[in-house]
């Protein structure tokens, strides 16, 4: 298993550098410029040229991307153009915030997806089987941004009177930063789709497991239905959908932008969105960055649990 991580490790340094090329050279293509923006929109062409080479963009972007990686060894993010602050201390008042609610929502979508794709798979064919997937399909078609929006205006807005107290908890949350509507309406909008997509996995996978020769064996030996299906089929059936796990944390970091625009949440996802508005490049970099440097870690972590679920997985 150590040789193993260790080779993982290895593997993950040019994807590193790979991201942080694709995160540094999508930054230029993007209409706008950073020299326009911190000199304002009354300045002279002057005063914009100089802004330029202050902060060194008239230099070939080979050195650049120099100075860009050898700051960020030294894990120097640059500073908001707008603001002044270092971005690695913004990121760092926000960062906690959306990992907090990506988490949530992930515990969420395995909980209700495992659940719904084993029911489902337990009785094929039958009425409850076609209505959980009918409802996992309308579960992944369903827009996050539509459902939140419906979330508040049940929820929130007072259409639901019999929750109207609990809507305003300051609990729940261990970094304290929102309410139960902050937090578990984003979650519940961000979980769903999640959920859908690995019930439907969970479903096909136990659909294939269940006719394996060892649970025909196991049912043949007069073993419980219940310890069949929950401790010798699950587990097989699971090793797929711990990929598809990971994945979706992956996604839900990415959606978290938008619950973080909906639900009025100071997280790292609204924090890009400001900075792409107002053109703020050295926070944009920084956000989508560490973004990205997440999902790497998180399918990292997905490897090794995979290795540690599946066995027979030999370390390539």
């Amino acid at each position: 298993m150590l040789k193993f991580i260790v080779r993982r490790l290895i593997q993950l340094v040019p994807v590193l550098i790979g991201v942080t090329l694709l995160v540094f050279s999508l930054m230029h293509f993007i209409p706008g410029d950073p020299a326009q923006v911190l000199a304002g929109e009354s300045a002279t062409p002057q005063q914009i040229e100089a802004v330029n080479e202050r902060l060194g963009l008239n230099d070939p972007y080979p050195v650049q991307y120099f100075r860009y990686m050898s700051n960020l060894v030294q894990f120097d993010l640059g500073n908001s153009l707008r603001s002044g602050l270092p971005v690695s201390e913004m990121i760092g008042d926000r960062i906690w915030v959306t990992v907090e609610l990506a988490f949530y929502s992930t515990i969420l979508s395995i909980f209700l997806g495992i659940i719904a794709g084993v029911l489902a798979a337990t009785k094929h064919g039958s009425f409850r089987d076609s209505a959980i997937m009918v409802v996992a399909l309308f579960g992944m078609s369903m827009p996050n941004f539509w459902l939140g929006l419906v979330l508040i205006q049940w929820f929130v807005l007072g259409n639901v009177p019999i929750l109207g107290n609990w809507l305003n908890f300051e609990w729940f949350s261990p970094t304290g930063w929102g309410s139960f509507s902050q937090i578990v309406l984003p979650v519940f909008m961000l979980g769903i789709s999640g959920a859908a997509i690995i019930a439907r996995m969970t479903r096909s996978s136990m659909l294939e497991v269940i006719h394996q020769d060892y649970i025909r064996t196991a049912r043949a030996k007069g073993v419980k239905e219940r310890v069949v299906i929950y401790q010798h089929a699950l587990k097989n059936a699971l090793i797929p959908v711990i990929t598809v796990t990971g994945l979706s944390f992956g996604s839900l970091l990415g959606g978290a932008v938008l619950a973080e625009s909906v639900f009025a949440i100071n997280g790292m996802g609204r924090m890009i969105i400001d900075a792409i508005s107002t053109r703020d490049f050295p926070v944009m970099q920084g956000g989508i960055l560490v973004a990205s440097l997440l999902f790497v870690l998180v399918m990292f972590l997905v490897d090794i649990a995979y290795r540690l679920v599946n066995k027979r997985v030999e370390a390539e």
